[in-house]
């Protein structure tokens, strides 16, 4: 903590995975001051519900831990309201998530690049971030980066069951990849994860620890932003309550919103930037009329496909409580043990059908049958797949309900609302079926526990996803960046990060995103807060890697644009 200060160069209000990051660059240069204000709480060093890797199901809703947010009912959903676990602690969700490290597929940022204004956010403009936040401790190379403060375990997936899995992929048609983070996403692998020692490697570890100390950064924690205050359209400052909820003003020459994609744009329009309508239909005065501002609303939904196992190898007798102190003592002391891992250790990509350039399936594997909220169908041993479509064509949205700043936004995702999205659905359960009953499992699979053998046709199917499938926590895209001039929905300028239509404010976190991802979203939030730093601080951006990747429709490699080794350039 460093001394009061009346005016700071930049506020940057929440302390989570963007806005560590985002604080750690801007305050290297010494003559610039940062005042992070982050609404939770401290992620204390001796907290084993935040450090300890395998306690990931704790701090979900617990209300100390996590926001707790939840959608209105989803009208496709059969009216449920769907839990939404957002980080309520320093270092945000990566404080609470499940570790999983996975940058997407590099179309997916050809996708980005795509769009009007967005040329330098392709996969080899974004690669050379990736690598910079990034230490693989599996290995440096072309595509992995070994230097930076990000360190990243890969899974060592020694439990028989993966194994199984590794060979069920194979003998269903899918192959294996090296690195799923590397040249070629698609197919099956050992998982990174943000692990190193047996403790779990978040971002304000990673970025805020090493450099708290700074004379010129400040870190408030329980400092809940209510609004952005304006002199015109230009930004000056945040108002935001400390402990007691006693009233502060922070001045600032820049704020940088880093509140996620459900608080960012709830902040945005308490604070008079949003779709004029519903200001105006709340009392609040419009500082510009910018009508994207919580729209794009996107998300990943998935299910858990669970079969119960014939002999004794998963990891369920670590649930039983005359375990846990054993569990613990050896996380304590030595950092080894069922405490020291996510147990995601493992999954891969594939596609649904052969109408899809690249994957649009993920799968996480668990030697275990349990939800995240700890129950379990089975009281022997099991395991299970985690699998949901990564390009839902549905979108929804994030709206302010009331002028009070603590009441949650109106939020839907409109799951389930396309035909797209529901093929899709059919056909990932449908994989994750013929994976899991290939004669890898012969010796394991004593027959699947959920959904079950009654869940057969399409709309079986689909009723079981109605009511059993809950959110991978991934929402993104409700600031998403364009180019206003050619896309009205557009919110934030994608080369200085600005909001259209205001001076000194920006946005950097998962709202930004034009398209979520394929895949956990941390290390793509990441990525573009690195890449932010240096265009907010006005640094030379890196240079775009020169490496080829995987091209998946006809399996040659994909080159930079011009080489003359790509196939439709030397025909």
């Amino acid at each position: 903590m460093s001394p009061n200060r009346e005016h700071w160069d930049y506020v940057i209000v929440g302390g989570g995975s963007a806005g560590a990051a985002i604080a750690n660059r801007l305050s290297a240069d010494p003559s610039t001051s940062v005042l992070v204000l982050e609404a939770g709480r401290s992620d204390y060093r001796m907290d084993p519900l935040i450090h300890m890797p395998a306690a990931l199901p704790i701090p979900i809703g617990n209300r100390l831990y996590d926001w707790k947010y939840e959608t209105d009912p989803e009208p496709n959903m059969n009216g449920r309201k769907i839990f939404h676990a957002r980080g309520k602690v320093l270092g945000g969700s990566s404080s609470i998530n499940g570790m999983i490290f996975q940058r997407g597929n590099p179309m997916d940022y050809e996708r980005w690049a795509a769009d009007p204004g967005m040329e330098t956010w392709d996969y080899l403009h974004c690669l050379p971030y990736f690598k910079r936040m990034e230490t693989c401790l599996a290995g440096a190379d072309d595509w992995r980066g070994g230097d930076g403060p990000l360190l990243l375990e890969r899974g060592p997936a020694e439990n028989p069951l993966f194994g199984a899995f590794f060979q069920a992929a194979q003998q269903a048609g899918y192959p294996l990849t090296d690195d799923v983070n590397g040249y070629r996403q698609e197919g099956f692998a050992k998982f990174d994860r943000n692990i190193h020692r047996g403790r779990r490697m978040s971002a304000s570890r990673a970025y805020l620890w090493p450099v708290r100390h700074r004379k010129n950064l400040r870190i408030e924690t329980h400092a809940f932003v209510a609004k952005i205050n304006f002199e015109g359209t230009r930004a000056v400052g945040v108002d935001y309550s400390g402990l007691g909820r006693r009233s502060k003003t922070a001045t600032a020459g820049e704020v940088i919103l880093c509140a996620g994609a459900i608080s960012t744009p709830q902040i945005l329009q308490l604070s008079g930037v949003g779709d004029k309508t519903l200001l105006e239909q709340h009392g609040l005065n419009v500082v510009e009329h910018v009508p994207g501002v919580g729209e794009n609303l996107q998300d990943h939904l998935e299910v858990y496909i669970q079969y119960k196992s014939k002999l004794p190898v998963s990891i369920a007798p670590g649930l039983r409580y005359r375990e846990r102190p054993k569990i613990a003592f050896q996380w304590l002391f030595q950092r080894k043990g069922l405490g020291s891992t996510n147990h995601f250790e493992g999954g891969g990509f594939a596609r649904s059908n052969d109408d899809v350039d690249y994957p649009n399936l993920m799968f996480h594997f668990l030697p275990i049958a349990i939800r995240y909220d700890g129950t379990a169908p089975t009281k022997g041993h099991g395991y299970q797949v985690h699998i949901g479509p990564m390009y839902a064509d549905t979108r929804g949205h994030v709206r302010i309900k009331s002028t009070d700043p603590r009441v949650h936004p109106s939020m839907q995702f409109n799951y389930l609302s396309t035909p797209t999205d529901r093929r899709e659905w059919v056909e990932a359960v449908r994989v994750a079926r013929d994976i899991l009953n290939q004669p890898a499992f012969g010796q394991y699979n004593d027959g699947e526990l959920s959904p079950g053998p009654s869940v057969e046709t399409d709309e079986e199917i689909l009723d079981w996803v109605r009511d059993d499938a809950e959110t991978a926590l991934h929402p993104s895209c409700t600031a998403k960046m364009g180019d206003i001039g050619r896309d009205a929905m557009a919110v934030t300028d994608p080369g200085s990060m600005r909001v259209h239509g205001t001076e000194g404010l920006r946005v950097v976190d998962a709202s930004v995103f034009p398209y979520v991802t394929n895949g956990n979203i941390y290390a793509p939030v990441m990525m573009t807060a690195e890449k932010s730093a240096d265009l907010i601080a006005g640094n030379t951006p890196l240079e775009p890697a020169t490496v080829p990747y995987y091209r998946y429709r006809d399996g040659s490699p994909l080159h930079p644009p011009g080489d003359s080794r790509n196939r439709e350039d030397n025909p």
